[in-house]
C-alpha cells in the first residue's frame, strides 16, 4: 500500500537530483525529500516535505499543486500494519512550518485519495503547501488524531536551497 507514496518520494528525490547545468546541490539537500517516520503500535506515520518545483508535471497535477519556487509540499500517510498488508487509516492532521526566523504559518492539510498502482488498493494521503524564501530551514510540527481520538505529534526539519 505505501508503493505510491514511496514512488512519489523516489521520483522527487530523483527529480531534485536533476539539474542540468546547475551547480552540484549541497549534500543537505536530499535532506528535502528524505522522510520522516514515526511508528506507534503497528500506526506508520510517514512525513515527506518537498519543493513543489521538484514534483514531476503529473504527480502536481494528481495532487492538484502549482509547481512553483516559493512552496514546498508537505505530504502525510497513516497507515496501519506491515508491507503489503498496510492500510490506510483516515485522521485528521494538523500541521505549522516555523522557518529560521521563527515565523510559524498554520498549513492547511486536505484529504487525498489515490489508488496503489500496484495493488490498485485504496490510498489516503494528506498534503499541504508551506511558503519558503530560499536557502531557508523549515521545521514542521505536526499533530495526527485519528478516528477513535488517538493523538501522535512529530516534528522534524528540512533545509531548502534555491533551484
Amino acid at each position: 500500500m505505501r508503493h505510491a507514496f514511496a514512488i512519489c518520494l523516489l521520483c522527487t528525490a530523483a527529480l531534485t537530483a536533476c539539474g542540468g547545468n546547475a551547480p552540484p546541490a549541497p549534500s543537505s539537500r536530499a535532506s528535502a525529500s528524505q522522510e520522516a517516520v514515526s511508528r506507534i503500535g503497528d500506526v506508520t506515520i510517514r512525513a515527506s516535505a518537498v519543493p513543489t518545483n521538484a514534483l514531476g508535471e503529473q504527480v502536481a497535477r494528481q495532487y492538484g499543486i502549482a509547481r512553483t519556487d516559493d512552496t514546498v509540499m508537505l505530504l502525510i500517510g497513516v497507515r496501519q500494519g506491515e508491507g503489503a498488508q498496510e492500510t490506510a487509516l483516515p485522521a485528521r492532521i494538523v500541521a505549522t512550518a516555523t522557518d529560521l526566523r521563527g515565523r510559524t504559518r498554520p498549513i492547511e492539510m486536505r484529504e487525498l485519495r489515490s489508488a496503489d498502482p500496484a495493488s490498485g488498493q485504496p490510498l489516503l494521503d494528506y498534503v499541504g503547501i508551506a511558503d519558503i524564501a530560499p536557502p531557508d530551514t523549515l521545521r514542521f510540527d505536526v499533530q495526527i488524531v485519528r478516528e477513535g481520538g488517538a493523538t501522535s505529534q512529530m516534528q522534524f526539519s528540512r533545509d531548502f536551497y534555491p533551484r
